[in-house]
């Protein structure tokens, strides 16, 4: 048995087309595999950076053109029953020829393909084809020929199986790609071969099971044997000639767990399977980490409707989840370091579950392993997303496989713990307008509540299975009934302020989310506007969703004072998204003896835009990041509305009983003490508490001039209610004193106020697009400090570290 990669000599061509440049018409390019078309035209300097500017709308005709991969290899040595030729990712419409003669085509981005080439290869040099045709000529093509069907955008992305989000989205560009994007080589085997190796890991009490599902391909009908072993368990079965499959049981006594984040350690387990010959000779390896853990999804009906509740290894567990786009337009630059640095962004924000949106990709390997690694769960929807998608031929079978495939390919992995059949699609079905131009056709249903169900109770009965993103549980029951299973906020962004979040005390919140801008220095790299306005060409071009800046507006008008200029517009509109997410998770977490989760609407983006994010384009941390990594926190305190008054919530995320003595003022803008009340907390592990404040707190004698502070152990960050919105607030102008010194690695600023401080912050990725800071979002009373830790490539000028633009607070707008 050998493997030989084929990555090296590949040469890109265009089809012919009127819509080709013609300084590319015609011209050989080298390209890299895996890779795409963009890359290979942009490592070449034949078109601009797509993520710049307006760039993507002059790169429209990639798209709409065939392209055709190119290269020579040499066979394997050796005699071999089988050469295969192995394709992991082909971006989407493919013909493959091996020295002139077809030996497979494929149509969906989202499966691998394997092709018996033996009687293709010769001695000596090897020519190998892959010709791409348009995605959009195949989509409209099956568009024309099905009928259409509704979806979000203006885009035939649910004609094809191919990442939606290429098509364009209301936070992504429009760039539709081809080529081989994920790894392509030569298998070369006789005998037999491990098609497929799907571990199922259940508990039996305090013992792990695992039983593995075998799957051999053969070159020859003789009998062969496969063995197992994970930990001190050891297991052999033979397969008889003429058969195929086979099933091998261990049990692990009392394995070590693997736990969620913050709930014990991450342990895992070597599997090994090997598969002989009649001879005794090794034929095929397949090595796994996997660990041993239970998973079970409680929807039982209770007196608030239907939960939608996730227990690990018996233990529920409140889910602190970000939904997860592609982290690049390009997924062959999303690197395994980049997946870390973006997993290391979530768990420092106190994140403890990964939603893989069902308009993106079934992610890479590193993608799951780093999560088994730090303990992030990850819910995964099968690739549908805003659209009505048919179900006649050929997307029925391809459905079904890549579905097999990649049930099959993730069962591993103890960091995925459910399923999801789609986004969105059937509450669009209910409420989007969707049943008059559908006239009976097909819309995705019998994906959803049939073939993938069952598809996932066969392959991999361990993991739960939802229908749909938002589902109530019943066809009886709106599929966005907060009542009942998983919803979707959005009303919020769309049409209402943020402070409705609390008007919902929802089973589980599986998408909400606000908008603002990307970092100063993200803007910068990727706009050429002069001036930056947040209404400049660049800028209105990176913003891609529907009156987007109008709901930003509309959103500053409700909380905020009125910006001067950019910078003020760029401050407030962060700080904005910052308050509306921070509000909404402590608002959902405060109610978590009904409330079993959040999922907030995303953590990362592919590209410089404004968005939802928390982490922009550029990997910079937006002032959403530090305002969930408080609200995300083990240890939560927050002040709530409650019965026309006002309460404590106490939250503990941990483990253990939170025991500590807490207080809660109401002081003056100046920091002079009005009424307060001190008790004690006493708080179970994973539970919460609801302490009522008295009267004289909740009722101020001057509303803009006063606020409560809840304070509790060194532990815990401290809680603020403002009775009035900064709009309205009679705040002082801005007063404080700064130091900067040099510390190892970088720059302390520490700032102490002289006045009351609101939401300080200190963007200094404006001096230095390298710099980092730690903090951000604090609010400061009279005399008291805060430190700032900078990190940057070369120390930055400390005048200009603690000036307006860079350390910015909201007392500051009306000071000019």
């Amino acid at each position: 048995m050998s493997r030989q990669a084929l990555y090296d000599g590949w040469m890109l061509r265009a089809a012919h087309g009127a819509q080709v440049p013609p300084d590319i018409a015609g011209r050989a390019v080298p390209a890299t595999v895996p890779g795409c078309v963009h890359t290979d035209l942009l490592d070449a300097g034949l078109i601009p950076d797509p993520c710049l500017d307006d760039n993507e709308l002059t790169l429209a005709w990639i798209g709409r053109t065939g392209w055709t991969y190119q290269t020579s290899f040499r066979p394997p040595s050796g005699d071999h029953d089988r050469v295969d030729l192995v394709c992991a990712g082909l971006d989407t419409v493919a013909t493959i020829a091996v020295n002139g003669v077809e030996v497979g085509r494929t149509e969906n981005m989202h499966r691998g393909y394997r092709f018996d080439v033996r009687s293709s290869l010769r001695d000596g040099d090897n020519d190998l084809v892959v010709a791409f045709g348009s995605a959009y000529r195949y989509a409209e093509a099956q568009q024309e020929r099905l009928g259409d069907r509704p979806n979000a955008y203006p885009e035939p992305f649910h004609f094809i199986r191919k990442m939606a989000c290429n098509f364009g989205w209301d936070w992504g560009p429009t760039l539709v790609t081809a080529g081989i994007w994920q790894e392509i080589g030569l298998h070369a085997w006789s005998t037999a071969r491990l098609a497929t190796v799907r571990p199922l890991v259940t508990m039996d009490g305090r013992d792990g099971r695992v039983e593995l599902h075998v799957e051999v391909e053969r070159a020859s009908d003789v009998p062969l044997t496969v063995r197992a072993a994970v930990a001190e368990a050891c297991a052999d079965v033979v397969v008889p000639a003429g058969q195929r499959t086979a099933v091998l049981t261990l049990t692990v006594r009392e394995p070590a767990l693997w736990w969620p984040r913050g709930y014990g350690d991450q342990a895992r387990h070597p599997v090994d399977v090997t598969l002989y010959g009649p001879d005794g000779d090794t034929v095929d390896t397949w090595s796994h980490r996997i660990g041993f853990r239970s998973v079970r999804l409680d929807t039982t009906p209770d007196e608030h409707g239907t939960p939608f509740a996730l227990s690990v290894n018996d233990v529920p567990v409140f889910v602190r989840g970000v939904n997860w786009i592609p982290d690049d337009v390009f997924p062959t630059r999303v690197t395994r370091d980049r997946l870390a640095e973006r997993f290391d962004q979530a768990t420092e924000a106190n994140v403890n579950l990964l939603r893989v949106w069902g308009g993106g990709r079934y992610e890479s390997a590193d993608f799951y392993d780093l999560a088994d690694e730090r303990g992030l769960l990850v819910q995964q929807d099968f690739l549908f997303a805003c659209a009505a998608y048919p179900e006649e031929e050929p997307f029925g079978t391809e459905v079904a496989a890549e579905a097999a495939e990649q049930v099959t390919r993730l069962s591993p992995y103890p960091s995925l713990v459910l399923w999801t059949g789609n986004n969105e699609n059937i509450w669009g079905w209910h409420d989007w307008d969707w049943q008059q131009p559908l006239a009976g056709r097909t819309w995705g249903r019998g994906y959803y509540l049939d073939v993938l169900p069952r598809i996932v109770g066969d392959l991999d009965p361990t993991r739960p299975y939802w229908p749909g993103s938002p589902w109530s549980g019943s066809d009886a029951i709106h599929p966005n009934d907060p009542a009942h299973g998983t919803t979707h906020i959005w009303d919020v962004w769309n049409t209402d302020d943020y402070t409705k979040y609390r008007e919902y005390v929802p089973r589980f919140v599986a998408e909400f989310g606000y908008q603002a801008p990307p970092a100063y220095a993200t803007l910068r790299r990727a706009l050429s506007d002069e001036p930056l306005a947040h209404d400049s060409p660049g800028m209105a071009h990176h913003q891609k969703a529907a009156n987007g800046d109008a709901k930003l507006q509309r959103g500053l008008d409700a909380h905020l004072p009125a910006p001067a200029d950019f910078d003020d517009w760029h401050y407030l509109t962060q700080l904005n998204q910052a308050r509306a997410i921070q509000l909404g998770v402590e608002h959902f977490r405060s109610h978590r003896d009904v409330c079993a989760g959040t999922i907030v609407w995303q953590l990362n983006d592919c590209w410089p835009v404004t968005s939802w994010s928390a982490v922009d384009g550029d990997g910079r941390r937006k002032p959403l990041w530090y305002a969930l990594r408080h609200a995300y926190a083990d240890r939560l305190l927050t002040v709530q509305p409650r019965d026309g008054g006002l309460a404590l919530v106490a939250v503990n995320d941990g483990g253990t009983p939170w025991q500590a003595s807490a207080s809660v003022t109401r002081v003056t803008l100046t920091g002079e003490s009005r009424a307060k009340t001190t008790t004690a907390l006493d708080v179970p592990a994973y539970s919460s508490i609801v302490l009522a404040l008295p009267a004289d707190l909740v009722r101020p004698d001057e509303g803009h001039r006063e606020l409560l502070v809840a304070e509790a152990d060194d532990t815990t960050e401290r809680a603020l209610w403002f009775f009035a919105e900064d709009r309205d607030v009679d705040w002082p102008s801005a007063a404080w004193d700064a130091t900067v010194e040099p510390v190892d690695g970088g720059q302390q600023v520490r700032v102490t106020a002289r006045t009351v401080l609101r939401d300080l912050a200190l963007f200094a990725d404006r001096l230095d697009a390298t710099a980092t800071v730690d903090e951000a979002l604090v609010t400061l009373l009279p005399g008291e400090s805060v430190l700032f830790t900078v990190r940057a490539g070369a120390p930055l000028d400390p005048a200009a570290l603690v000036a307006r633009p860079v350390l910015r607070c909201v007392n500051d707008i009306r000071q000019r």
